[in-house]
């Protein structure tokens, strides 16, 4: 009688354990989707998620951006190969069932809620204009895609004057001078071995190009640019690429440079022949004569800001989610307040904003613009003052940023959210 109890109880015990099992295998085959977390503290790497997202676009996944929703995390169709990948890049990672799942989008569908899912199809083509010779850590956008594991091509004057940048959906100005004034470094540095060579390079470069003057050749290649922009391109530009773009489209058919840059003088009252229709994001600047490290006084940091650095945050904005996802897209992070970091030009004058381009970023208190976004023709432009987000006042020769040690760095989220903006699926949208 004995035995037959405990063969009784036996079979009880594999009875559990077979439903056990069920219950595992049923759990695991719902596991259908993967949520890369973007809020504050649930994230190891936000830098690097971005880099997982586009990885996943490369596999020809779509990939849905849950805008507002847990600091615009990602969801994304569960496999191993998507676990294996976060894990070896150090992001956090959440396995969903399909109930779940629809639990969140259902949530985030909901009129009464500040969210939208934006479905992102095709890893964007992307190049950096940059010269010959500059390192990754020399500009912040560089910086990050290598961290961040995404690929880029490196492109300049020649290939910018070919019409390459047509096979690219996204494009990146490295901190530039458009304006032929070899970032108005001479003052402080025209005895430095670098400038006289960087001075030497770029006159080669113009006259290989067909072109008498520096200044010449950088405004040809500044209009192939906007040409990009206003065929439906993306331009992204950070620190001098943002003043001295506009001022070399404003200043066309005007000698604005003194001869120390081009070997003549400049146009006498040169400044009442700018022309501010011709810029993309600014008007009403008054250009820089002197020998000032500075190209005009649109440029906060030529005012002297009265900012201690543990006080020098920006703020982004709010929009709606439903009605303007594209800056939406833009300002996605897991916090409102992001750190200020200066750089040749570090905020714009609020007042020399044109009024159809969004400020993203602002310091009300200075009264200053950080971050800024436009359309222009069928294309878009962002606009980020500052060179690093994560190195408060950059100098020529400092060491590199140690991305490393800022994996959750709000200042270059705001990069990468542009970077991941072309790959949205394209539909009417109001901004």
């Amino acid at each position: 009688m004995l035995a037959i109890i405990k063969i009784l109880n036996l079979k009880k015990e594999f009875h559990k354990l077979g439903l056990l099992f069920f219950l595992s295998f049923c759990s695991i085959a719902q596991a259908n989707y993967v949520l890369l977390p973007m809020d504050i503290g649930s994230q190891s790497n936000h830098l690097k998620a971005y880099g997982i997202t586009y990885w996943s676009l490369q596999q020809q996944v779509k990939v849905k951006w849950l805008l507002n929703y847990r600091g615009g995390s990602f969801l994304l169709p569960d496999s191993d190969k998507l676990q294996k990948e976060c894990k070896i890049r150090g992001v956090s990672f959440e396995i969903l069932s399909d109930s779940e799942t629809n639990s969140i989008l259902t949530t985030i569908s909901s009129p009464s809620q500040n969210m939208e899912a934006i479905v992102l199809e095709k890893a964007p083509k992307v190049a950096v204009y940059s010269p010959d010779g500059k390192q990754p850590w020399d500009d912040a956008v560089t910086l990050i895609l290598t961290y961040a594991e995404i690929p880029y091509k490196t492109v300049y004057d020649k290939q910018v004057l070919a019409d390459e940048l047509i096979v690219y959906d996204w494009l990146h100005l490295h901190h530039e001078d458009f304006t032929g004034q070899y970032g108005k470094f001479y003052k402080n540095y025209r005895s430095a071995a670098w400038y006289i060579e960087e001075k030497r390079r770029q006159e080669e470069l113009a006259q290989n190009l067909g072109f008498n003057k520096v200044s010449e050749e950088k405004l040809a290649v500044a209009k192939k640019i906007r040409d990009y922009v206003i065929g439906g391109g993306f331009m992204f530009a950070m620190c001098s690429a943002t003043e001295s773009f506009d001022i070399a489209l404003s200043a066309e058919g005007v000698d604005i440079c003194e001869p120390m840059f081009d070997g003549d003088p400049s146009d006498p009252n040169y400044q009442s022949n700018i022309n501010f229709k011709r810029t993309f994001a600014f008007k009403n600047f008054e250009l820089e004569r002197t020998l000032k490290y500075d190209f005009s006084n649109l440029d906060m940091s030529t005012r002297r800001r009265q900012v201690k650095k543990e006080l020098d945050y920006f703020s982004l904005k709010d929009y709606s989610a439903k009605w303007d996802p594209i800056p939406t897209m833009l300002c996605q992070n897991h916090t409102s307040l992001v750190k200020g970091f200066m750089g040749q030009t570090t905020a714009f004058d609020h007042e020399m904003v044109k009024s159809n381009v969004l400020i993203l970023g602002q310091n009300k208190v200075n009264n200053e613009a950080r971050y800024i976004h436009g359309i222009k023709g069928k294309g878009f432009f962002t606009f980020y003052g500052g060179h690093d987000p994560e190195d408060y006042q950059h100098k020529v020769g400092d060491p590199k940023t140690e991305l490393e040690l800022h994996p959750n760095s709000p200042g270059y989220r705001l990069i990468l959210n542009n970077l991941l903006f072309p790959a949205a699926k394209k539909k009417k949208q109001k901004t």
